[in-house]
């Protein structure tokens, strides 16, 4: 009877090592990509455009007669529920980063899907900071800063108001 011992099955360590560098550069490589060529992890951007110009037929400001700049109406790429919107004059905002808003809304579950809305309209779903406060009017000439947010999503929009003729 042969009293050697059995032989054990040889593992070959160097293939094991190798296959775990080579799954460790590959999951490397994955999330380099993932990170860099893909908006996984970016902050959603909100773009935001305006425009001013007198439209017939649509919102009127809830002060009437007091058109001391022309209407702006604020567009976006796609719908959103806002949960916040806020505009404050910009030279404010650069010297006091709590400064008054001119306007304010908030909402807890978000306003309806919207794509627009004017300065100082009623959005639904939404409500004054400081309850009962209206919208301040705009000044011709001073540069105000828009702040929106949709969830995550924030976006940021420069603008002057025009005076009206």
């Amino acid at each position: 009877m042969d009293r050697r011992a059995p032989r054990r099955a040889r593992c070959n360590y160097f293939m094991s090592k190798k296959n775990l560098i080579l799954i460790a550069v590959t999951l490397v490589l994955a999330g380099v990509y993932v990170f860099y060529f893909t908006d996984w992890f970016k902050p959603k951007t909100i773009h935001i455009a305006h425009t001013s110009r007198f439209i017939r037929g649509t919102f009127r400001p809830a002060q009437k007669n007091s058109y001391t700049t022309v209407p702006i109406i604020f567009t976006f790429e796609r719908e959103y529920e806002f949960t916040e919107i806020k505009i404050v004059p910009l030279a404010a905002l650069q010297t006091n980063s709590l400064a008054q808003p001119v306007w304010h809304l908030v909402s807890d579950d978000g306003s309806d899907s919207i794509n627009h809305f004017f300065y100082g309209e009623k959005i639904e779903g939404m409500d004054p900071v400081v309850e009962g406060k209206r919208p301040e009017p705009l000044q011709p000439g001073v540069t105000y800063r828009l702040f929106v947010a949709a969830g995550k999503a924030k976006g940021q929009h420069d603008f002057q108001a025009k005076a009206a003729h």
